[in-house]
């Protein structure tokens, strides 16, 4: 990580230059990480990276705010950097086919905030503000415009009902998600229930802010005998989007689920998704686990993936390429598993299976507090299939080559001021 050395001492001189001079500071971090990923004889990745391809990224955040009465404002800063060999891949490449990810971009956002301090080669900057918004709280009203993040929905690993930048499933550092421009406002009922209203404004690709780019979202959370729900109504992107989910204890587990129903360009479109969880003490270490079922309804309906296939079903691919779907078959299953080895050590074991072909994709993940104000996350993550299977390597059609992926290492360093 010699790159990473070398661009430490300057993350440390801005981080504690913003401390020092900057009112309204509220914190920050600094990250380092190493990703290394390996490429199998009939990858045509191999063609592009060989066998192995390393990335160092470098990840420095301040964040700001203030209140007055009942007004606030927060604003995040960030300063980002990646070395290595996948910087020429685009962000919608890496969300399918497990490659390493690339940084972030406010080419299709409300506003630009991001901007680019260097490109090419093999090395990348940006700076950008990932939260930038003003709000109001009054005793039962919240009221937010700007750049912010909003997550709904009952999955723990894959999430049909949040629409707005969802997280992969596989992701390692799930701690800030990105954030996008909208307007959020939240009414608190007397019993505890809550209304949630979204609006979310983006860019098409000749960067105009039309209507058919933007989302309108309306949530009620409510309260029964033994359980929560949910409703939901949505427009994104020029398409209604009807839900309901809940939350209730079966036994000494929890039961979550939603189920939302999509007017999409081909017709009604049904997805769902459930999930079982429980804790309990497991030889003197706590443990918890989640089962989940993910029911895709834009995932192909047999197993015969091919690229062009892929491509040519356009609600599947479309929401591949926006980043809401990162699975391309119909039944997907996910299994999680974290044992507390120590109070400052975390291990979590998961599986992420599809049920259509076979294939799945191992990872565990290490999560240790080093000391205070730091920690190492790590995480080693594994294909398994046979070719033509969603996680053992799409076919291309060309020369028996597939997109298939092999074991990758993550290691990351984060310093929280």
């Amino acid at each position: 990580m010699a790159t990473t050395r070398r661009v430490l001492p300057a993350l440390l001189l801005i981080s504690g230059a913003a401390g020092a001079a900057v009112p309204g500071f509220d914190g920050g971090h600094i990250k380092l990480r190493w990703q290394g990923s390996t490429y199998p004889d009939d990858s045509a990745y191999q063609g592009v990276f060989g066998e192995r391809a390393n990335d160092e990224y470098a990840d420095l955040r301040l964040k700001f705010s203030g209140v007055r009465e009942r007004f606030s404002v927060q604003a995040d800063y960030q300063l980002l950097g990646q070395w290595g060999d996948s910087l020429d891949l685009s962000p919608d490449s890496s969300q399918l086919l497990l490659l390493p990810g690339t940084l972030p971009n406010d080419e299709r956002r409300w506003w630009d905030l991001t901007d680019t301090l260097s490109g090419g080669g093999t090395q990348a900057g940006v700076q950008r503000l990932d939260r930038l918004n003003l709000g109001y709280t009054g005793d039962k009203a919240v009221l937010r415009l700007g750049r912010q993040a909003v997550s709904w929905g009952n999955g723990l690993i894959y999430n049909p009902v949040d629409f707005f930048n969802p997280f992969s499933p596989a992701a390692v550092d799930t701690e800030y998600k990105l954030g996008e421009d909208m307007v959020y406002g939240q009414y608190l009922l007397d019993d505890g229930s809550d209304w949630q209203a979204v609006f979310v404004q983006r860019r098409d690709e000749e960067g105009r802010a039309t209507p058919e780019q933007s989302s309108t979202a309306l949530k009620f959370h409510g309260f029964g005998t033994r359980a929560e729900y949910d409703l939901l109504l949505a427009e994104n992107l020029n398409e209604f989007i009807a839900g309901v989910g809940g939350v209730t204890n079966l036994g000494g587990a929890v039961l979550r689920g939603d189920i939302t129903l999509t007017d999409a360009r081909d017709g009604w479109v049904t997805s769902a998704v459930a999930n079982w969880s429980w804790s309990w003490v497991w030889a003197g270490h706590n443990a918890s686990a989640v089962i989940e079922y993910f029911y895709n309804g834009f995932g192909l309906d047999d197993d015969d993936y091919n690229p062009g296939k892929i491509l040519g079903d356009r609600d599947l691919a479309l929401r591949l390429e926006r980043g809401e779907l990162y699975t391309i078959g119909r039944h997907n299953m996910a299994v999680s598993l974290l044992v507390e080895a120590t109070p400052l050590l975390n291990v979590t074991s998961n599986l992420f299976a599809s049920l259509e072909d076979g294939s799945a994709l191992a990872q565990v993940i290490m999560r240790w507090d080093l000391a205070q104000d730091w920690q190492l996350l790590g995480a080693v993550t594994a294909p398994l299939g046979s070719k033509g299977t969603q996680y053992g390597g799409i076919e291309t059609g060309l020369d028996d080559l597939t997109l298939a992926v092999g074991p990758s290492l993550l290691v990351q360093l984060a310093w929280y001021f």
